[in-house]
């Protein structure tokens, strides 16, 4: 009886093993959302770093962090660290 669960345990763990083997080595993940306003409304308020603060999750989890902006106001080139 040990024997024969033995095996079959044995063969559980092979089988897992295939399994993993036989995935990709990277992958992908992408996710999208429909937002009910402006288009002009929204990109003004990710196109602007300094806006970010009132609507992002992270500005909340650490409220003493100190942020930096360099750059322009707005758009390309604008960096926040």
């Amino acid at each position: 009886m040990l024997k024969k669960i033995l095996i079959a345990l044995a063969a559980i763990i092979l089988i897992f093993v295939g399994v993993v083997a036989l995935q990709p080595s990277e992958f992908h993940v992408e996710r999208s959302t429909t937002i009910s306003a402006p288009q002009e409304g929204v990109f003004t308020q990710v196109n602007d770093l300094k806006k970010w603060e009132p609507w992002s999750p992270w500005a909340k989890l650490d409220p003493q962090a100190k942020v930096a902006f360099e750059g322009p106001p707005s758009g390309e080139g604008t960096v926040m660290t």
